[in-house]
């Protein structure tokens, strides 16, 4: 069968592995799964990390796409969630975030009520990351299509990121309260021009009911990585 011939549900799969039919997690996706999905990895791009970093700076985030293999485990994976949890979200609080509600404990984002300080900093002036309960850094557990490089983590927060109404993107005063957040928790460790982050568009989002934002890092050494993280692992990698 020539490649153009292939339904999209066999598109990436060796023939030998070839479903009889479409797969029940590939029935009823969206225009954009579908494409994602329909692609041969051999003809996929990885962005590098000045195209990255310019797709952030000019809000063309919808250039964030994952390997197509991997978008096909991604919604396999997903599907087996929803049957298990309820709903990937229910399995995001209870196992990834272990958080058994959403209540703050903190009035202030990202600064510690006793100090006024940047909650990223402990009183030593030191990096103390997750230390707040509010916050909880993890890896992208189905990270996109990008330099293997690049460290794809995502800053979960129990407390709201407002967006400006009239532009549906962050106000200004959250914008810079994220900023000083990055600056002090990734910057003081990598360096400047290697870290970048984004929160997501709302059209674009996975997970709707948590806030959260996402930090990248060119090349970081693993051993920040792992303390940043308490030693998380992405599902991506975890479950094969």
């Amino acid at each position: 069968m020539a490649e153009e011939d292939i339904p999209y549900w066999r598109v990436n799969v060796p023939e030998e592995q070839w479903p009889a039919e479409c797969p029940e997690f590939l029935l009823d996706l969206s225009e954009r799964d579908r494409e994602i999905v329909d692609r041969r990895d051999k003809d996929y791009h990885r962005l590098t990390w000045p195209e990255v970093k310019k797709a952030i700076e000019d809000n063309q985030l919808d250039r964030f796409v994952r390997v197509p293999s991997d978008h096909r485990r991604y919604l396999e994976y997903n599907a087996q969630l929803k049957k298990k949890h309820g709903s990937v979200m229910d399995f995001v609080l209870k196992e990834r975030l272990q958080w058994t509600d959403l209540e703050k404990k903190d009035p202030a984002p990202f600064r510690d009520p006793t100090t006024g300080a940047c909650s990223s900093i402990d009183l030593e002036g030191r990096p103390a990351h997750n230390v707040v309960g509010d916050i909880k850094i993890l890896y992208n557990d189905w990270p996109y299509g990008i330099d293997e490089r690049i460290i794809h983590l995502v800053v979960w927060t129990k407390f709201d990121l407002p967006d400006d109404p009239d532009t549906n993107e962050l106000t200004k005063e959250m914008r810079a309260e994220i900023d000083e957040y990055v600056d002090k928790t990734f910057r003081q460790t990598v360096p400047r021009g290697n870290v970048i982050w984004f929160k997501n568009w709302k059209s674009l989002k996975s997970i709707h009911s948590v806030e959260h934002f996402h930090v990248m890092l060119f090349d970081p050494d693993p051993v920040f990585v792992e303390q940043v993280t308490h030693g998380d692992i992405p599902l991506s990698r975890s479950v094969g």
